[in-house]
């Protein structure tokens, strides 16, 4: 199951209301330059200036974004100034756009019922200007602007931080635990020391099964190593297992990742599968590529495997679930969406573009009696932002 919505629509509509955001900014700001009583020479240099941050801005977010950047664990100082701050600028710059653009159409509205009652009462004369009123709506506005920046800030300097360790318990019909990892997106806003801290968190949970469920890097193969290297210091029980994701078929070199995994003994199931032997008798791990940018081949992995033997699909995408039900899986374990990363949070609804892409967008799911977890993942793509959507670390009580 899909939705008729597409990701490159999504993404086009959200480019297109960026840049009209900084668009709208920038003849904003310029009106408020424009109305004070500086200097017509002061208010030029001040426009001008307004102008060149704000296209600066945008531009190196877009640069960082279009193209793979190699830098490996810059300074925290140039990873602040070159790529957090343009990244929160322009995500916090449409949220600001889009409550300053609905305060003014509000504010148009009220100006022209008044107008409205006016005319009706027969009042020619206008009120006489609250200069206190509007200094209290110009510092209201101006907070407006100024709020979702800061929430920005908080989305990527805490909330993306900010992980839990999830537990569930799941029938099996076998005793185990399972520590799941997924969308780590190694790149720069997943620095190794971030790596770090999630492996010896799992490392910590003691996992008898570590499984990792795809995108490991985010848009440059300069990463992999760390995000391996770190990954392999899990010692589970019964050894790492990985699937591809897309980003690792969008910006890797499959081959190399294969090669990489296996060079620190993490067992990678392309379209395969393997078979443990446990304390309490055999369990099958089995793995597919990326539902959309490889070439998934459940069937496949399947080949030659015991029907009786209870099995853990890797799946990145979670679409694959009910086709996988249908073969009696009993669990699959996915990602992918991020539980949407970014979140609206209303009374009895959580809002999300993951929710317009599929109908698995995070958590638990159920056919019968065979199950599906899509973790949120921990790592970010495309903004180092996160808003109701913490990080996690899965761990799964089998039974």
């Amino acid at each position: 199951m899909r939705s008729g919505v597409h990701f490159s629509q999504i993404r086009l509509a959200i480019s297109t209301v960026a840049i009209l955001a900084q668009i709208y900014l920038f003849l904003r700001i310029r009106q408020v330059i424009k109305s004070s009583q500086k200097s017509p020479l002061y208010q030029c240099i001040l426009i001008s200036a307004v102008g060149l941050i704000i296209a600066s801005l945008f531009t190196m977010n877009v640069f960082i974004l279009s193209r793979p950047i190699p830098w490996v664990d810059p300074p925290k100082m140039a990873d602040i100034a070159l790529f957090y701050f343009p990244a929160v600028w322009t995500f916090g710059s449409i949220l600001s756009a889009l409550l300053l653009a609905l305060s003014q159409f509000l504010g148009s509205v009220v100006r022209v019922v008044r107008q409205g009652v006016r005319v009706l009462g027969r009042q020619d004369a206008r009120p006489p200007v609250n200069l206190q009123r509007r200094r209290f709506l110009q510092a209201g506005i101006g907070g407006l602007a100024t709020a979702p920046l800061i929430l920005s800030g908080y989305g990527a300097a805490y909330a993306s931080q900010a992980y839990e360790v999830t537990q569930l318990t799941l029938p099996f019909g076998c005793a185990l635990r399972v520590v799941q990892l997924s969308d780590i997106h190694a790149g720069v806003y997943m620095s190794r020391a971030q790596i770090r801290r999630y492996a010896d968190q799992v490392a910590a949970l003691e996992p008898d099964i570590f499984v990792l469920t795809g995108d490991y890097i985010s848009n440059s193969m300069k990463f992999l190593p760390d995000c391996v290297e770190e990954m392999a210091r899990v010692r589970a029980r019964y050894g790492t297992f990985a699937s591809m994701g897309n980003h690792d078929r969008w910006y890797g070199r499959p081959a190399d990742i294969l090669a990489m995994f296996w060079q620190h003994r993490i067992t990678f199931l392309l379209n395969t599968h393997r078979v443990i032997q446990t304390d309490q008798g055999s369990v099958a791990l089995a793995g597919i590529d990326d539902l959309m940018a490889g070439l998934p081949d459940l069937p496949g992995a399947l080949c030659g495997l015991d029907a009786n033997i209870p099995t853990i699909l890797l799946s990145h995408r979670p679409e694959i679930f009910p086709m996988a039900a249908s073969r009696g899986i009993p669990l699959t374990l996915s990602g992918h969406y991020h539980g949407g990363q970014i979140k609206l949070g209303l009374p009895g609804l959580n809002l999300s573009l993951a929710q317009l892409l599929t109908p698995f967008p995070e958590g638990l799911y159920r056919i019968k009696d065979f199950h599906l977890y899509v973790s949120r993942g921990i790592g970010t793509t495309f903004t180092p932002i996160r808003l109701n959507a913490r990080p996690e670390v899965t761990l799964i009580h089998l039974a």
